[in-house]
């Protein structure tokens, strides 16, 4: 007795063959570029000013307390927006629709939060904000493992991690010298998300996935999904962890940097009539100088080589040297060498390791939930690491311990990829 043969997976699930062209790289870069303005351009530009104009005493605390709330809805909302994403049918698609409504409603958000003159308010409107522009975040985030074929995907990767850095500039030239208020800032940021997310959403495909290729929904069987066991998935957990250790050891070892240059190399004596907001500028111009410089470079030597794990270890072993200069040198001179190398280092480490990433994840048919969850890997070290870095600097050893610990982690997490035994 013959049995019929089994039906071929959908195409949405389908493992993608055929190599992605100039305009959709570029569209994908351009989408992702508005998002990052859009996350980063308020934290670090336009929330401080606005809390300053609401509670000028009380700023710093309320700053602390909107973040970190917003860093905790991003937690929650980007593996959940992602997992909805997964299982959405209709002639659209499965990631456009949520791509194009998750930006479109985190835009309102941004404008709504101009409008606002308490601190309650700020709060309640960032956290919408971050849901919302999470949520298009999973959805074109998926995009990679979707549409983009394992040679290809280091490369496509530089393309879209430069942007994490360059959206922090762009974004901070718009507000302080396009925009003269603070509501103008928020709208022009919102609009810019949105506008250029609108052509790589109106002219890629995105196959939509069939009613049968869907489980049956429920709210439990949802959130099951959320736990993959690092028994049945070893490479994915490992993954995990050493996304988790570097991200820890970037954010420890840049988020004090004003006080940095302020308490140990002294900048503003060092540079009187100059401040050490502005020497956190030239340090970010450096930084992310070098990540534009080695992220597509990286990816595409990665893809011809065929190897992933000796660029994340290289890489992370850049980025530890820089944070070791930091360690034994405060000095300015070491500050600037160590922002051009932890960029050249970071930009490597962002291509290979997503395209790492990307090749170990468990289920076609789960793609954007667990890019989401390896996304918590990114955003916890941005909790974490300020409290880490707090307690560090008051009362165990001051900066030389705080970089040193940034070096461990960094190293370390390039080292563990080595058990991933899935990819080369």
């Amino acid at each position: 007795m013959t049995t019929a043969p089994e039906a071929p997976p959908p195409t949405a699930l389908t493992e993608p063959e055929r190599n992605v062209g100039k305009v959709w790289i570029g569209g994908i870069t351009t989408g992702m570029l508005g998002l990052y303005m859009a996350f980063f351009t308020p934290i670090q530009v336009l929330l401080p000013l606005q809390l300053a104009e609401i509670d000028e005493d009380g700023k710093v605390a309320a700053f602390g307390l909107v973040t970190g709330f917003g860093a905790l809805v991003a937690v929650v909302a980007n593996p959940l927006a992602g997992a909805l994403s997964d299982r959405t049918t209709g002639r659209f698609g499965r990631r456009h629709p949520w791509t194009l409504g998750g930006i479109a409603l985190g835009a309102a958000g941004l404008c709504l939060l101009g409008l606002q003159t308490t601190v309650i308010g700020v709060l309640l409107c960032w956290c919408l904000a971050q849901a919302a522009l999470n949520a298009g975040y999973a959805s074109l985030n998926a995009g990679i493992p979707d549409h983009v074929p394992v040679r290809q995907r280091a490369v496509v990767s530089g393309w879209i991690g430069f942007p994490q850095a360059l959206g922090l500039v762009v974004g901070a030239v718009v507000v302080t010298m396009l925009v003269t208020d603070l509501p103008t800032g928020y709208v022009v940021i919102g609009l810019a998300a949105l506008a250029m997310a609108l052509p790589f959403v109106l002219s890629t495909p995105d196959p939509p996935l069939p009613r049968a290729a869907r489980p049956p929904f429920s709210w439990r069987a949802l959130l099951a999904t959320f736990w993959v066991s690092p028994r049945a998935h070893p490479d994915f957990a490992w993954a995990w962890f050493t996304r988790f250790l570097v991200m820890l050891g970037n954010a420890t070892g840049t988020l004090y940097l004003l006080f940095f240059l302020q308490d140990a190399v002294h900048y503003e004596e060092l540079f009187p009539g100059h401040t050490a907001d502005e020497g956190v500028l030239i340090l970010t111009l450096l930084y992310t100088g070098g990540v534009i410089g080695t992220s597509v470079a990286g990816g595409v030597l990665s893809d011809r080589m065929g190897r992933r794990k000796p660029l994340v270890v290289v890489s992370s072993a850049v980025m530890t040297v820089a944070a070791l200069l930091l360690t034994f040198w405060h000095t300015w001179p070491a500050a600037i060498a160590a922002a051009a190398i932890m960029g050249a280092g970071f930009g490597v480490y962002l291509s290979v390791d997503q395209a790492l990433i990307t090749q170990v994840l468990p289920a076609a048919s789960d793609r954007a939930k667990d890019l989401g969850i390896i996304n918590i890997a990114s955003t916890a070290p941005q909790v974490l690491g300020p409290a880490l870095a707090a307690v560090t600097v008051a009362g165990l050893g001051g900066y030389t311990t705080l970089y040193a610990l940034s070096a461990t982690a960094t190293l370390l997490g390039g080292i563990l990829v080595w058990p991933i035994k899935s990819v080369r």
